[in-house]
């Protein structure tokens, strides 16, 4: 496990394993509540969660998950399929579309740009603080923008989370949003045993960042993800979460559930 602790994420260097591949569709129909099309620049992520449901929602081995399938053109081809398509674009629905990746490709930003170009509502989910080099293009779009925060623990996030930026950039990252004036949220996915003992202080946290609104998920005990849980000895947990709620709800911050 050191090796995991020893972890230094720096986004400008990244130079992971990728496989070029043309996109010959951008959009993709979404049942999630909210979002009417799903747009996910890149396959894989390089975050490499392990309490991630992805691999086995895509039927992808997690050996290759973080083999970043890069999809080429996609802005060319979400420009073509926008003149025909309606409602709100959930960017990020599968993998983060700001992963180190992007750092390198920009497709997230490309598509930022022909989204905002035809007016289209977004919703987008990362936990990548690289999102702020993308502000002054949000700014001008109408949506709404999640940031993902699971911990305040350095330690606990380069296990979990070990491709992924640090909690501090995640808060600074969503302070800056939410001061921008973008409608934005926390995202408290999944909600972790690892934060028994520390929900003032993960709450408070979130308060300081100025955002009025966090959604709670559970942890999604799929076969693979729970067996790499158990091997850290880290589940989700429903003490947890009612005590988060119940701390953000005194707080002023009006708490949902994902689903």
């Amino acid at each position: 496990m050191s090796n995991l602790l020893d972890f230094t994420y720096t986004e400008d260097q990244w130079n992971g394993a990728y496989q070029l591949i043309e996109c010959k569709k951008a959009l993709s129909p979404s049942k999630l509540p909210g979002i009417d099309h799903a747009l996910n620049p890149y396959g894989g992520c390089g975050h490499g969660c392990l309490y991630c449901y992805a691999p086995e929602l895509t039927h992808t081995e997690w050996d290759s998950w973080t083999t970043i399938r890069v999809r080429m053109g996609i802005e060319g081809r979400l420009g073509k399929e926008l003149g025909s398509v309606k409602g709100t674009v959930g960017i990020g629905t599968t993998t983060d579309p700001y992963q180190p990746a992007e750092g390198r490709f920009e497709l997230t930003k490309k598509c930022l740009i022909k989204l905002k170009e035809r007016g289209t509502r977004i919703h987008l989910h990362t936990k990548s603080d690289m999102i702020l080099r993308d502000i002054g293009i949000l700014k001008k779009m109408q949506g709404e923008v999640a940031v993902t925060i699971t911990s305040v623990d350095e330690r606990i996030s380069k296990i979990t989370e070990p491709g992924a930026p640090l909690p501090e950039k995640r808060l600074n990252a969503l302070k800056e949003l939410t001061d921008a004036g973008i409608d934005t949220y926390a995202l408290v996915g999944p909600v972790l045993s690892s934060l028994d003992g520390k929900e003032e202080e993960f709450v408070k946290k979130i308060l300081d960042t100025g955002t009025k609104r966090m959604y709670l998920d559970d942890l999604n005990h799929r076969p693979l993800l729970s067996e790499r849980m158990k091997r850290i000895n880290i589940t989700g947990s429903s003490k947890v979460k009612e005590r988060i709620r119940l701390l953000a709800s005194d707080g002023g911050i009006r708490v949902f559930d994902v689903f």
